[in-house]
């Protein structure tokens, strides 16, 4: 068999497999018609979480959707996703007390926590907000600020078509089951492990 029928021969074994990939992806896409808003949790213990929960904001937010933003363990520092989403109309709440072991006053932790979950749960009960992004939740629950039963209640009670990004590390596992997508960041290198300055506009 020459080199051409060889390359004839393995174009079209490459078109056949692209076929039956293509069929399977065309069969899920044909199943998956339902249509509602989703829980996505984000989680693990490695870079990226709140940045693909923002990310997504941004695409809704391109895509003339509304979006609001709550961030927990959250400090008075820049936030470069804030100061950009802001210009676009998306309103921020900021829990703005930083990490609990900055404060070491676990009174104010508690009373900034439960004053953001407050404004979290307005926006989880208006069916005029397409998506809401709570950023690292899932810590006021591990910390026990926020009561687990009443996240879950105002999840299960928001708008058909209100899609709710969390993200965290260790997120509840009553969280996560009701998540409709779970996706875990593993760590396997970080820059600051080895002495490099967390970076504006890459860190934060």
């Amino acid at each position: 068999m020459s080199n051409d029928d060889n390359a004839q021969k393995s174009k079209e074994k490459h078109r056949e497999r692209m076929q039956e990939h293509k069929a399977k992806v065309d069969e899920r896409i044909a199943q998956a018609q339902e249509e509602r808003g989703i829980l996505i949790v984000l989680t693990g213990n490695g870079k990226g979480k709140s940045t693909s929960g923002f990310g997504t904001v941004a695409r809704a937010v391109g895509h003339g959707l509304s979006a609001a933003v709550v961030q927990f363990v959250k400090g008075t520092w820049p936030c470069g996703e804030r100061d950009l989403l802001q210009k676009c109309e998306v309103p921020f709440h900021v829990m703005g007390t930083g990490f609990t072991w900055e404060t070491q006053d676990k009174d104010t932790d508690i009373k900034a926590a439960k004053a953001a979950w407050e404004q979290a749960k307005i926006w989880l009960a208006d069916s005029s907000i397409d998506v809401v992004l709570l950023d690292e939740i899932t810590y006021m629950i591990t910390y026990k600020y926020l009561d687990l039963d009443d996240v879950l209640q105002a999840f299960e009670n928001r708008p058909k078509d209100q899609s709710v990004i969390v993200t965290g590390r260790a997120c509840h596992r009553a969280i996560a089951e009701m998540a409709d997508t779970v996706s875990e960041v593993k760590p396997v290198k970080h820059a600051f492990d080895n002495g490099i300055k967390a970076q504006k506009g890459i860190d934060w």
